[in-house]
Formats: structure tokens, C-alpha cells, sequence
């Protein structure tokens, strides 16, 4: 079932005498698997190398990257629900609401999320009836889906503070602003006049909104930019005067400050392998 850009899917066996299923094929994306029953034994490879093997009780979640490859040999009886989401469906998400910085998720083996357990819950009956659901219904169950991943298990910052925050007109004026002259020089004094604001209220108030200054914040966007770009055939000098620094040195100062890498080195550990076409 599709969800906006989400797939939904359910898969369940009631023996134990499946094979070892193929490894997965490669995606810019991430499987979110929600474990309905409790499931006593299977094992998980990733990139080849044995990384798990044990079970996980009902209302317990994974988090794969689907850019890796995977492979599992289920072992018992097993439900489960999965969520397959495009990496640039997150991505546009956090960017719409100014937490353009992103870094992948986090979630340790075995982890209960009753959240996730209770939106699979929630769609399951769409699942087992095949009946269609109000589009509505699925784009909010998938704006539920997409905060909590991010907060949960992708270091998201959500404010939960009221006062001495941005105003909602304010926060869309200065996100639209800011993300059309991202690569450009801007000016906190300009971004305060557009709130309305005095230029020492609105740092305080921009940094409580989205946890970090609004200089910090370009600098972010300018990396997720640079990100998409490295995917590409553009040279890093070429990606850099595209992003708005200065040259190559600059971007891999800011880069490897908010990244933890230099540029050079995320492409090699990012870059899709060529696709063998026999396959």
C-alpha cells in the first residue's frame, strides 16, 4: 500500500522452515520493520558480515538503511510492518520545517517504540481489508511517522517551549527567505527586520525555535545541498561555488564540522555503485 511517499507492507509466515531469503537490492532509502507478535529467531547480515541473531517481542522496530545491502534468514513464525521511506522524502520533510541537517537514523537493535507499534496498528485494518483510505488519513499518519523518526532516532530538534519562540508567520517568512538566499550572504540583521524583531530578540528566538543559530542553520543547508550533489559526476570545487562557499577549502571545513567527514570521504562511503545491468 502506498502512504504520499511512504509503502506500506506486511509480511508474515507461520512456519519455520523458510530459506535464507536473497540480499536486498541497494536504495536510497530506509525500512522501518515493526514487529507485531513476538519473534523468537532469525538472523541478519549486512554488507555480508553477521550482525545479528536473536528475536525481538512485539512492538519492537529496526531501522535499516537500504543504501547497504541486507540480507535475513527468518527462523520462526513471524508479522511484521514495514515502512519504506525515500531518504529525500525525509529529507524534504525536515527542510520544510527548517531542520535541514541530516545524518541518517539511530536505533538499537531490540528497541520498543509503542508509537510505531500503535500508527501500524492504525492502518493495519486498510492492510487486511483493501479498501481505500482517505488521503488525508495516510498524509497524517505520515507526518506523525516522519517527526517521530526524526526526533526519536535522527537527532531532530522540536521545541517544546512556547514563549520566546518564532510565531508561525514568522518562522515561514524567514524559512522561505533563508531557503532562497541560503547560498548567498545573508544578513541576521535583514532576517530580524523580516520577523519584525530586534536583531538580538530574534537570534534568541530563531536558536530557541530550531535549536541552533541562524548562521549554523545556512551552514546546514548549504551541507545537504552539498550532500545531493556529491551523489552526482559535479567535482567538489564545482559543488562548492554551487553551495555558496567561498572554494573547495571552505566547504570542507564547514562539511567535515557538520558532518563528520571531509566531502571526499563521504562521496566514497555515499556514492551508489554502478549498477550491474545483467542483473
Amino acid at each position: 500500500m502506498k502512504a504520499s511517499a511512504i509503502t506500506v507492507t506486511r509480511l508474515s509466515y507461520d512456519r519455520d522452515d523458510l530459506p535464507i531469503a536473497p540480499p536486498s537490492k541497494r536504495d536510497e532509502a530506509v525500512s522501518v520493520i515493526i514487529q507485531l507478535t513476538d519473534f523468537k529467531m532469525h538472523r541478519l547480515w549486512k554488507n555480508n558480515v553477521l550482525i545479528f541473531e536473536g528475536g525481538h517481542p512485539k512492538g519492537a522496530i529496526a531501522i535499516t538503511d537500504l543504501r547497504d545491502e541486507w540480507q535475513c534468514h527468518h527462523l520462526s513464525p513471524f508479522d511484521n510492518l514495514r515502512f519504506n521511506i525515500p531518504l529525500s522524502f525525509v529529507r524534504s520533510f525536515l527542510e520544510d520545517i527548517g531542520r535541514p541537517q541530516f545524518d541518517g537514523f539511530d536505533c538499537r537493535p531490540g528497541t520498543k517504540d509503542d508509537v510505531i507499534l500503535g500508527l501500524a496498528q492504525a492502518v493495519l485494518p486498510y492492510l487486511v481489508r483493501r479498501h481505500q483510505a482517505n488521503q488525508l488519513f495516510f498524509e497524517q499518519i505520515s507526518l506523525v511517522l516522519l517527526t517521530h523518526l526524526t526526533q526519536t532516532y535522527g537527532s531532530q530538534y522540536f521545541s517544546t517551549k512556547k514563549n520566546g519562540v518564532l510565531a508561525p508567520w514568522q518562522e515561514k517568512r524567514v524559512l522561505e527567505f533563508l531557503t532562497t538566499n541560503a547560498f548567498a550572504q545573508v544578513s541576521v540583521t535583514d532576517l530580524a527586520q523580516i520577523c519584525g524583531l530586534s536583531r538580538s530578540y530574534f537570534i534568541r528566538a530563531f536558536k530557541e525555535t530550531f535549536g541552533r543559530t541562524p548562521y549554523r542553520w545556512v551552514m546546514e543547508y548549504r551541507i545537504s545541498k552539498a550532500k545531493d550533489l556529491l551523489l552526482s559526476d559535479l567535482s567538489i570545487p564545482e559543488v562548492a561555488v554551487a553551495c555558496g562557499f567561498a572554494d573547495q577549502s571552505h566547504m570542507t571545513r564547514a562539511f567535515s564540522d557538520i558532518a563528520g567527514h571531509p566531502p571526499a570521504t563521504w562521496r566514497r562511503q555515499h556514492r551508489p555503485k554502478s549498477v550491474d545491468k545483467s542483473s
